[in-house]
């Protein structure tokens, strides 16, 4: 009989303990109302360097014409932002945008104010010196880049660099990399960017300052990426490519280049400007929009409205295809007018 209650007593003790010990395993989860979110583990989620990153996955890219505005700031005459709420590490406005300024200052850029040309093919030294004649004071060089219409450039090197520098010329680097897979141009749709858009991006971007490195053109001088008008308003595409444009840009600025990028103002112009909005990073410091068919300007761009990419900070073609004779020399050329930085040549 006390055996049989000794018994009864150890199971009143031990039965509570093993239902505690058994309660204390359960994981959080259990506990939670039912439909509650629970955390996720966490786990080391560095990306390799050329790992492809979260391509901005839920990114809203806001209507231009119902948000006006911009989380990008004027620039100062230094290249700065003018406005202290506008600095790097700026809090957030309540309620409102990323007030953090997303491009980072031009760090004692060389600039250039006035009218430029661009061409496919890379003139030669003697033409160059006979349209010193003319109203231009820059040129835009197709210097690298799988896409490029022109992709044989016998003049281009070292030697035709200086050669330009020497007769007071500025350069604008132009990098015609792979294109938009909404690409509408067809010649190059031979080019377009793959499945994998920030790898993609990357490597091109070293490769855009391999090539610049190897015809002179020093650090802290721009490049640009040219990516012909696209249909961005398709989400997909338009994800893909501002994937490959953030994977350039890292790469290009990382190296201590500045990264530009040319494209159709109603397209990619448009498309950055809403990435912008949406606090995208890695976005090009500067902007080169192409605009035909209008009288050249910087400031009163539709496609660049508010604040975002300030004067200095811009080039507008205005004009292409069209045909220019100086110093009894006749050009094909696009048409530009410019506020931006321009090549160091070493």
């Amino acid at each position: 009989m006390h055996s049989t209650r000794r018994r009864h007593r150890w199971k009143l003790v031990v039965g509570p303990v093993l239902l505690l010990m058994a309660l204390t395993a359960l994981p959080s989860s259990a506990w939670a109302e039912p439909g509650t979110p629970q955390p996720t583990p966490m786990h080391d989620a560095r990306p390799h360097p050329d790992a492809d990153p979260d391509p901005l996955a839920g990114l809203a890219l806001p209507d231009l014409a119902t948000n006006p505005g911009s989380v990008l700031g004027d620039l100062a005459s230094d290249g700065r932002a003018s406005d202290p709420a506008m600095a790097p590490g700026a809090p957030a406005a309540a309620g409102g945008p990323p007030s953090e300024l997303l491009l980072p200052a031009l760090a004692s850029p060389r600039m250039f104010h006035g009218l430029a040309f661009d061409t496919c093919m890379t003139p030669s030294l003697d033409t160059m010196r006979r349209w010193r004649s003319s109203k231009y004071g820059a040129v835009g060089v197709y210097y690298g880049g799988r896409g490029r219409a022109c992709p044989h450039q016998p003049r281009l090197g070292h030697r035709w660099m200086k050669g330009v520098q020497r007769l007071g010329w500025r350069v604008l680097p132009v990098y015609v990399g792979s294109q938009s897979p909404c690409v509408v141009a067809g010649p190059k749709k031979a080019y377009r960017i793959g499945r994998h858009a920030w790898r993609q991006g990357v490597q091109e971007g070293r490769d855009a300052v391999r090539r610049a490195r190897a015809v002179g053109i020093r650090p802290g001088s721009p490049l640009y990426l040219d990516m012909e008008a696209y249909k961005y308003r398709q989400k997909k595409c338009a994800r893909t490519t501002l994937t490959f444009v953030r994977g350039w840009d890292r790469q290009v600025r990382g190296k201590g280049y500045v990264p530009g990028f040319y494209s159709s103002a109603d397209s990619g112009v448009a498309h950055m400007r809403a990435a912008a909005r949406a606090g995208a990073r890695d976005l090009p410091s500067v902007i080169w929009f192409a605009r035909w068919h209008t009288r050249p300007r910087l400031a009163r761009e539709p496609a660049l409205r508010g604040s975002a990419w300030s004067s200095r900070r811009r080039i507008h073609q205005y004009a292409g295809n069209v045909k220019e004779r100086h110093g009894g020399r006749t050009l094909v050329i696009d048409r530009n007018l410019v506020h931006a930085p321009v090549a160091r040549i070493r």
